[in-house]
């Protein structure tokens, strides 16, 4: 087999986050997984200028354990400065001259600065890194030690503290800028839905086709009020903040680090941090004990071959109360999984602590995630002992399945050399004081226990325990919903795995020739990976039922139903700018998922349901593996008309649970440069695709039967399509009833030429 070696050519510098080690799969992999190396970013002094301490004066012996009143000097270069021994006399002795000349008592009382050396700013920053609040000890030592007064000292490091909190107060303040941007964009689509559904002659609301048009109002407006909670809630949070306390994600020290949020926690959540390490501790006991016991506490089922939590044994084994009576009704969704997965595990470990690692990991679950506060930051490089607050928005990717909300703790902890566990659970105190009407799905102790395997592998053992609420699901997903395979360990593992396989193969350097076909440079086949990975997470975004969208109903030509969203993209070179409508319909298929995936994803057979293709056939340009199946792949095809010639680019990937085939027409000037090496970044992308879910069936509590057609039945697919148009390149144009008509139409013909295809018109 033909080789192309791509090892000599020089890419561009990647953009992706190189955080994932290389194992050897089928491929040849040398040297493409650096460590990164952890930069430290260096503080510069700042001219720090501080205050009289306290109400009385110098002198207090008790005074140096609070905080005082500070005031921060408006230079910002140089060498540090503080008052000289004179500055700081408490019996007023500077003024022994004030009988004098009147501009020479001035110049007398005018205020003496003492500058320190370069040595002596690093004998403190040194000692500041190990215990910011020195005692009385340490600051005479290390006074006699520099030739300073214990004052100028003490001084120097309230200064510096409160130089840290002043960052950090920026950094908030941006943050409550930002949500008040968003704020402002939300009464400005109120205001324009508003103005769409009146008549711009009377002022009246019209009627018929624009019903739905009022509904999006009433969806924006509670949207807008829940904004407008949450940043209230933040403001009510910084304002709790005394110049002397500091803010809760303050990076100075661990020690301070952890001061601060002890003092957020108590302040907001009413709950101390040795109460809540009390709690992350206990499920970390219990997330040990139910990823390593078999039975009776996990019975695997024999027709299914999943395990099945014996909750009564639970119950039992946890000492875990019953659900009173008084509470709203709640399910209970238990499920385990185990698996391997090509990553090392530090990185592993890493890209669960940073919350933006973690969204980008699982794109299809996760619409919107958030690190609340850092509790704890931990030890070392791995953040060995680290506790963080979170929030993440749970989806399927149909707008039919309502999303699950969820606050939890997340606390990482090194077992062994080779072991590592991360623990999620909800705690309830916390829960209610954020908002209590938004959680309706909390986590018992889940997570993962990682094992670190040779040659860059781990084995993963993940356990996922929620209790949610019951509400009501779509009947064509309230299978797969309520027997807790949609957001089980099966799911998130089947993600996990795909996404560590797609990135050792976007790092491999030397590719066989079967595996990057129509690409001649690596530069190249990482610039295509890297825009189909950009075309695919902007699908998954757009197509669930977040709060980031207001899907309106529509009834479909024959019979379906249809949700559609509209948005407006101002600066996104990713997309293309003006009115984008984007519209969804979910089927049940009585057609396998198997061979539902191989049929969309085949470029052979793709005239027979797109109609853009126009009936004309369609050539595979490219064709990039990105996993071991055969199914996970990019590819480029072209579809050549009388009229004009068109490039799409598909990326498709399948998994245990599911499949998508996403996508997107292209520019064909920025594509070929693209294919050698050039940035992706600024390619307008535009996705549509497919989603394809089991039914669920083979998911239900079934007995034991012998009658072999119901353990072979295989059970149909559940899809999902999602078209995105843009109607108009002005992003203040209006969305119209003729898009809704075109995208509407687009659906429905594409329905009835699958069905046509796979001879499932009845289904």
């Amino acid at each position: 087999m033909g080789v192309v070696d791509m090892s000599n050519n020089n890419p561009p510098t990647s953009r992706t986050k190189d955080f994932f080690a290389s194992p050897a799969l089928s491929l040849s992999l040398a040297g493409i997984f650096r460590d990164a190396g952890a930069a430290a970013a260096a503080s510069a002094s700042m001219d720090v200028e501080e205050g009289d301490e306290g109400s009385g004066g110098g002198g207090g012996g008790g005074g140096g354990r609070r905080e005082d009143t500070v005031e921060i000097s408006s230079e910002n270069s140089g060498p540090a400065r503080s008052r000289s021994d004179d500055e700081f006399d408490p019996d007023g002795d500077n003024d022994e001259d004030g009988g004098g000349d009147g501009d020479k008592s001035k110049k007398k009382k005018r205020k003496k600065y003492h500058r320190h050396t370069a040595e002596q700013i690093r004998e403190m920053e040194a000692l500041f890194k190990e215990s910011p609040h020195p005692d009385e000890k340490q600051r005479q030592q290390l006074s006699k030690q520099l030739g300073l007064a214990p004052r100028q000292v003490k001084f120097w490091f309230q200064n510096r503290r409160t130089q840290l909190k002043a960052i950090q107060e920026r950094h908030e303040n941006s943050l409550l800028k930002t949500e008040m941007e968003k704020l402002r964009d939300e009464n400005k689509a109120m205001r324009e839905t508003i103005q769409k559904s009146c008549c711009p002659n009377c002022g009246s609301a019209t009627t018929s086709r624009d019903t739905t048009l009022t509904t999006q109002e009433q969806q924006l407006r509670i949207e807008n009020a829940r904004l407008k909670a949450e940043v209230e809630k933040l403001r009510a949070a910084l304002g709790k903040y005394t110049p002397g306390t500091a803010s809760p994600s303050c990076s100075a020290g661990n020690d301070q680090e952890n001061r601060s949020s002890l003092d957020f926690y108590t302040g907001i959540f009413g709950l101390e941090k040795s109460r809540i390490m009390e709690l992350v501790n206990q499920a970390m006991e219990e997330l040990k004990k139910m990823a390593t016991a078999g039975e009776p506490l996990w019975i695997r089922s024999v027709e299914t071959g999943r395990e099945i939590l014996n909750y009564d044994e639970y119950m039992k084994e946890f000492k875990v109360e019953a659900l009173s009576e008084g509470r709203p009704k709640r399910s209970i969704e238990a499920s385990r999984e185990t698996g391997v997965v090509f990553v090392d595990l530090p990185r592993l470990v890493q890209s669960f602590l940073d919350v933006n690692q973690w969204k980008e990991m699982f794109p299809c679950m996760i619409s919107k995630a958030a690190t609340v506060d850092v509790i704890c930051s931990g030890e070392g490089a791995n953040r060995n002992g680290a506790v963080q607050l979170m929030f993440a928005e749970l989806q399927m990717l149909t707008p039919m399945v309502p999303t699950r909300e969820v606050y939890f703790v997340r606390y990482c902890k090194q077992l062994s050399a080779e072991q590592w566990a991360l623990v999620d659970v909800s705690i309830e105190k916390v829960e209610d004081n954020i908002d209590a009407s938004l959680v309706k799905c909390r986590k018992r102790p889940s997570g993962c226990i990682i094992e670190d395997k040779s040659n860059g592998h781990c084995k993963v053992i993940w356990v996922e325990h929620l209790e949610c609420q019951k509400s009501t699901v779509h009947p064509m997903y309230r299978t797969i919903v309520n027997s807790g395979l949609a957001f089980g360990a099966r799911h998130w593992m089947a993600t996990l795995q795909l996404q560590c396989e797609r990135l050792v193969f976007f790092m491999a350097t030397n590719v066989p020739t079967k595996d990057s076909n129509g690409v001649a440079t690596l530069a190249g086949r990482k610039s295509i990976l890297r825009l189909a990975q950009r075309m695919t997470q902007s699908f998954c975004h757009a197509i669930g039922a977040s709060s980031f969208h207001s899907w309106s109903k529509v009834p479909g030509k024959t019979g379906e139903d249809i949700r559609v969203a509209s948005r407006k993209n101002l600066n996104d070179p990713g997309e293309p700018q003006g009115v984008i409508l984007c519209a969804v319909s979910s089927v049940l298929l009585p057609v396998s998922p198997h061979v539902l995936f191989d049929f969309l994803r085949d470029e052979a057979r793709r005239n027979e349901w797109d109609i853009m293709s126009s009936g004309s056939p369609v050539q595979s340009i490219a064709n990039l593996a990105k996993g071991q199946d055969r199914g996970n792949a990019v590819n480029i095809q072209t579809m050549k008309s009388k009229d004009n010639s068109m490039w799409v680019l598909q990326d498709s990937c399948t998994n245990a649970y599911e499949s998508m085939v996403v996508y997107a027409a292209v520019d064909i000037t920025g594509m070929q440069a693209v294919m050698t090496g050039c940035d992706s970044s600024n390619i307008a992308a535009l996705p549509s695709g497919f989603s394809i879910l089991p039914d669920g069936l083979e998911s239900r509590p079934l007995v034991i039967s012998s009658r072999h057609e119901e353990k072979s039945s295989e059970g149909g697919s559940l899809l999902t399509i999602a078209f995105q148009i843009l109607t108009n390149t002005s992003p203040t144009a209006k969305l119209t009833v003729e898009s809704v008509e075109s995208v509407n139409t687009l659906i429905s013909c594409t329905l009835r030429n699958i069905r046509t295809s796979l001879q499932c018109e009845d289904g």
